[in-house]
């Protein structure tokens, strides 16, 4: 099976080089590098010529589902390799996606995890989150019911049964491509692809980042609740911090009633032992109680995001996934 590597971008010429050089230095090379621009205004197109890359440019800004269909339909490779232009992959990346293809007929879908390190080390907050994630997939490797796309391999004969992206999403585009992949092929989550990957590195975007993406949970939640659905929040937690911010105005009642939300604050530290664990073992307990700040205050973004969504259902009937999923073409 020849391999298309399909790379939507924007705006990141910081990490794209690297990226398109653990593309070159594969143990099995792809027959094409696709880059879909979708409309970057920094020094993405430049790097990405220089590379060798096949290099598709957007008019507009069309969002990350049609980048990557965008990049579907110019492609000729019998499976395609989705890359996030901020993931760098580990050199035997596509060769262990390969394998497990060709081992696992059934699967319409494999994808792998990411390092516990950042691509580009920018700081704590950075850190954070890929240690998060880094945990969160390792600890689900097996058969799922949720793939990310991040870095994904997916047979042409697959996407071209289930149809592409639904382009009216810009986050939780691969919860709903999941929901139509899992009702006919297996979906496989391996830690023998390992992707490097740059996150947000200040608190501020990945709070936003956060609120952003949350409010599509009222859809995707359907694929993420299923048993074998990926779970990156344990939910005892999500539950605890929700209890604990409605707890909060027991104060202005009684101070002595903010012994409620103190005591959902220490619930909410122990909600994930393993997590707790692997952060101590890995980073020490000063960063522990770092991390759990932190955590807090994304699942606190995740809450009011989630909320957020559910009033924008209520009051936008063009909100969320469409019916209609096609493979786009360049506009």
């Amino acid at each position: 099976m020849n391999v298309s590597v399909v790379i939507p971008n924007h705006n990141y010429a910081k990490t794209l080089g690297r990226v398109l050089r653990s593309v070159q230095e594969q143990t099995v090379r792809p027959i094409e590098v696709i880059v879909v621009d979708d409309r970057s205004t920094d020094d993405s197109v430049r790097i990405a010529e220089a590379a060798g890359a096949t290099v598709v440019r957007h008019t507009v800004n069309r969002g990350v589902s049609a980048a990557r269909n965008t990049g579907v339909a110019a492609s000729r490779g019998d499976v395609v390799f989705f890359l996030d232009s901020d993931v760098a992959l580990a050199p035997d990346a596509i060769e262990q996606a390969l394998r497990i293809l060709a081992e696992e007929p059934d699967c319409g879908c494999v994808f792998g995890v990411y390092g516990p390190e950042p691509l580009i080390d920018d700081g704590p907050v950075e850190r954070h989150r890929v240690l998060h994630l880094h945990f969160a997939l390792t600890r689900q490797v097996g058969r799922t019911e949720t793939a990310v796309f991040a870095l994904a391999a997916v047979p042409r004969r697959v996407l071209d049964e289930i149809g592409g992206f639904d382009e009216r999403l810009r986050s939780a585009e691969d919860d709903e491509i999941s929901e139509r992949l899992r009702e006919r092929y297996r979906i496989r989550l391996t830690d023998t692809i390992v992707g490097h990957h740059d996150e947000v590195d200040r608190l501020a975007d990945a709070l936003g980042e956060q609120y952003r993406r949350a409010q599509l949970l009222p859809f995707s939640a359907r694929n993420r609740m299923r048993r074998g659905g990926l779970a990156i929040n344990r939910a005892a937690g999500v539950a605890v911090a929700a209890l604990m911010v409605a707890a909060l105005p027991l104060g202005l009642l009684d101070p002595a009633l903010l012994a409620v939300p103190a005591a959902l604050l220490a619930a909410f530290a122990v909600a994930d032992p393993p997590l707790a664990r692997f952060v101590a073992r890995r980073k020490g307990l000063p960063y522990l109680a770092y991390f759990t700040g932190v955590n807090l205050l994304l699942h606190i973004a995740l809450l009011a995001g989630c909320a957020r969504g559910l009033l924008r259902i209520l009051t936008d009937p063009s909100f969320g996934p469409s019916r209609r999923f096609t493979i786009g073409a360049t506009s």
